[in-house]
């Protein structure tokens, strides 16, 4: 690797000496790779054009054959043949120290440098659009090697940690992140275009509060006071319901101090929705034609396959209780429970574990349904219904005891959104946070804090409101075929290098 930059060390010298910037300042483009393809399709194989075009990118691979050479350019649409001609550069530059310019190309661009050219476009006889190569300029030198071009980025670890090399020499992961933007765009414009108003809400909190997690803590110096990177945009969100706004979101990130794996990274996006005078029930109308319209923008179907499974995102979706699920799975009927220790023993002949944490009827509902039933929901699932202690922020189901009005989606086996008619009673809302923050008192770090600017919130008045959270990360993964959350984050955490634990 030394012998390797120390070369193109002395390559970028020899610019110059030649009276070459080879870390150049600009240069005016007149078109893209990919519209070039487009508009000269028609350009018979062996034949020129002559129209002046000016390209720019980085050389992915050259082939030098004596006086003529050929270089694959790629920019940021794709990938264009640059066809150099040793007679044609040469007349259109003087020589530099008795190297001309065509030498200077072949001998001093490597693969992995950008490069600026001007030139007519020409067909070989194999049918390649090309560039051929009046002037030419260099822009910036690569002192690191390409991954090899017919292996690519074959280390998974690296492909996250160096995520540069990985963009340059794979074409999907270029698309994935292409399709998250026009994703993320298309969601923003459909709730803009209904109303909705984006309004940005701390990241650093005082309290953390909105979700069941850990939270990464810092402090600030100047007012000497402990914070809180935000956990969820709820509590600030419903706070400006109360203020009077009717339709806000906020689409942005979370932290989470919490494990890594396929569908978790510490640092996240979601986006979190509110509408006062609904309920969840108009939050999963809303869900079906948020999701399956950003599909149509972004894939042109509602019909995907992800991990070689056919997902159909058509609405309307299946809706079904978490009760009906889990007995449908496992014929166990939590309603016919009175005692905790009958759950357990039911839940031990069914297979399924009873963890001392689950310490009610309705936390055992929630781990069978965890353990039985949530990775089966491949098709998109509405799950209705939940128990009341795994809710603290939702309102009382109107016809059922021990229930709440919240659905999560499921799709392809994992939890996309969730959303609740929003617990809108101070009363209520106090009472429960108590209970959570007993919780977290006893131990449990993800339980809720006790909000006391936000309950007072509440008490000022907030109207019937539905909300609903949507994690911007799975559903990208959905949409892009990713199996792990890591291929759609750009930058996600890792360990560093120094600190990889033995295999």
């Amino acid at each position: 690797m030394s012998d390797f930059r120390e070369t193109r060390l002395e390559k970028a010298k020899a610019f110059k000496e030649l009276g070459h910037e080879p870390y150049a300042v600009r240069f005016e483009i007149t078109h893209q790779t990919a519209a070039l393809q487009i508009e000269h399709e028609d350009l018979p194989n062996g034949e020129e054009r002559l129209v002046i075009v000016s390209v720019a990118g980085r050389v992915m691979s050259r082939r030098v054959f004596g006086k003529l050479a050929f270089y694959n350019l790629a920019d940021e649409s794709g990938t264009l043949q640059l066809y150099l001609d040793k007679a044609t550069i040469d007349s259109k530059s003087e020589p530099l120290a008795g190297r001309s310019s065509f030498a200077q190309l072949t001998d001093l661009v490597d693969a992995g440098d950008w490069i600026g050219v001007t030139g007519n476009l020409r067909r070989t006889d194999r049918g390649e659009l090309s560039v051929k190569v009046h002037t030419w300029k260099m822009l910036s030198k690569s002192l690191q090697p390409l991954p090899d071009k017919w292996h690519g980025l074959t280390d998974v670890e690296k492909r996250y940690r160096q995520r540069y090399l990985d963009l340059i020499v794979t074409p999907q992961s270029r698309e994935t992140f292409r399709r998250r933007a026009l994703m993320v765009s298309a969601i923003r414009r459909w709730l803009d275009e209904r109303g909705f108003l984006e309004i940005e809400t701390p990241v650093l909190q005082s309290e953390a509060g909105g979700a069941e997690a850990r939270p990464f803590v810092t402090h600030h110096n100047t007012l000497d006071l402990p914070l809180y990177l935000r956990i969820a945009t709820e509590l600030h969100l419903k706070r400006l319901v109360v203020g009077g706004f009717e339709r806000v979101y906020e689409l942005g990130r979370i932290f989470r101090n919490e494990g890594i794996s396929t569908r978790h990274n510490p640092e996240f996006t979601s986006v979190e929705i509110y509408q006062a005078f609904a309920d969840y029930l108009d939050m999963m109308k809303l869900t079906e034609e948020l999701i399956s319209s950003v599909c149509i923008q972004t894939l042109g179907s509602t019909k995907i396959s992800y991990q070689e499974k056919v997902i159909d995102l058509t609405p309307p979706w299946r809706r079904a209780t978490m009760h009906e699920l889990v007995q449908e799975a496992t014929n166990i009927d939590f309603t016919l429970f009175k005692e905790r220790s009958e759950a357990v023993q039911a839940m031990v002949k069914a297979g399924l574990e009873a963890p001392l944490t689950a310490d009610s009827i309705g936390r055992l509902l929630n781990e069978a349904f965890e353990q039985a039933v949530e990775s089966s929901l491949i098709q998109p699932t509405f799950v209705l219904d939940y128990p009341i202690e795994i809710s603290p922020l939702a309102r009382k189901h109107r016809n059922q005891n021990g229930l709440v009005e919240r659905f999560e989606l499921f799709i392809a086996g994992r939890e996309t959104a969730n959303a609740f008619s929003e617990l809108i009673d101070p009363i209520d809302q106090r009472q429960r946070l108590e209970l959570q923050q007993a919780r977290r008192q006893a131990g449990d770090q993800e339980a809720h804090t006790l909000d006391e600017d936000f309950l007072n919130a509440l008490e000022v008045g907030m109207p019937p409101t539905g909300g609903l959270g949507i994690g911007i990360d799975r559903l990208v993964m959905l949409l892009t075929d990713s199996p792990s959350i890591r291929d759609v984050i750009a930058f996600p955490l890792l360990r560093p290098e120094s600190q990889q634990k033995p295999s």
